[in-house]
């Protein structure tokens, strides 16, 4: 019995070796493949005791987390705008979050600003605190990306409810830019998924591999990973595209370029998103079957009867 547990534990360190982050459950499946039909081989359980006490399961190391939104503040709180959207082209809609990165002098705090239509990163900085200058500094880098200024105007900024985003120095560059400010509803993350998604893939993927011995080399780390996440990395939500693919399709196809055929609606489904908007005194128009009204909270008014026509023609193209 010995002699097979020594066997055991040889092919157990030799795969260890060769894929050094396999679970134990596809590395019980191995042996237990490579040791079929050998008698006395102990069950599950039992030899992942003995795995375990050779050392050779993985350590999960315990992080320690750090609170990065407070919802505890007197600023005004917005609706939730995005909810059962789908969106067909670039700056329609973004979303924005804060992250906590651990360095060897001390842990940061990245901001990042993405496109939920392409999940390109489009604006990032990473700050030495949780002030809201940071997450400033981050939507501007994002509305300074724009071709031209008016293209923020009816984009949706969707956020969390924290304080930094709730701010009137942040609502206020929203505002004056004429986008539509929209927040989660509760504390769920799956309200904010493309954000809380795409925080976890930049640290699992880049900032957690190895240690980072200063804020600097974690600046610089960050900017790789943007670069890389931008333009290298596929991503199975468009269809293993990089997000600057769709860019791309989108600007030789200006009618749009979905970027997954499970991200499109039937007009019926598209019909079923559109939200209610009001404002003090609304103003109902028709338009492509759909009735839109102007939005409680909204940065302004439609202009006219034309302006409000062109943004139900941009809901209507969600189908």
């Amino acid at each position: 019995m010995q002699a097979l547990y020594e066997l055991i534990l040889q092919r157990g360190r030799e795969y260890r070796e060769q894929m050094p982050r396999i679970g134990s459950r596809k590395l019980y499946a191995l042996i237990q493949k490579d040791f079929a039909g050998t008698p006395y081989l102990p069950g599950r359980d039992r030899l992942i005791d003995l795995l375990s006490d050779n050392g050779l399961l993985l350590k999960i190391r315990r992080r320690k987390r750090y609170k990065t939104t407070n919802s505890n503040h007197p600023y005004h709180r917005y609706p939730n705008l995005i909810k059962g959207m789908v969106f067909d082209s670039p700056n329609q809609a973004w979303a924005s979050d804060i992250t906590y990165v651990v360095t060897n002098e001390g842990v940061c705090y990245l901001s990042l600003v993405t496109d939920l239509y392409s999940r390109k990163i489009v604006g990032w900085v990473l700050g030495d605190t949780l002030e809201a200058v940071y997450c400033r500094q981050a939507l501007q880098m994002a509305l300074d990306g724009l071709k031209q200024p008016e293209d923020a105007r009816n984009l949706i900024h969707h956020s969390d409810r924290g304080c930094q985003y709730c701010s009137y120095e942040y609502v206020a560059v929203l505002k004056e830019r004429g986008a539509f400010i929209s927040m989660t509803e509760s504390g769920d993350p799956l309200e904010n998924a493309v954000a809380e998604r795409i925080n976890g893939i930049i640290k699992s993927e880049w900032l957690n591999v190895s240690e980072i011995p200063s804020r600097a080399a974690c600046r610089e780390r960050v900017r790789n990973a943007v670069e890389a996440y931008n333009n290298v990395r596929p991503h199975m939500s468009l269809d293993y595209q990089t997000p600057a693919q769709p860019l791309a399709l989108l600007r030789e196809n200006p009618r749009g370029c979905p970027c997954s055929t499970r991200d499109r609606l039937t007009n019926a489904q598209s019909a079923s998103t559109i939200r209610r908007i009001t404002r003090p005194n609304p103003c109902l128009i028709k338009a492509y079957g759909f009735s839109l009204f102007s939005e409680q909270g909204a940065p302004e008014p439609f202009r006219d009867a034309s302006a409000c026509m062109a943004r139900a023609f941009w809901f209507s193209r969600i189908g």
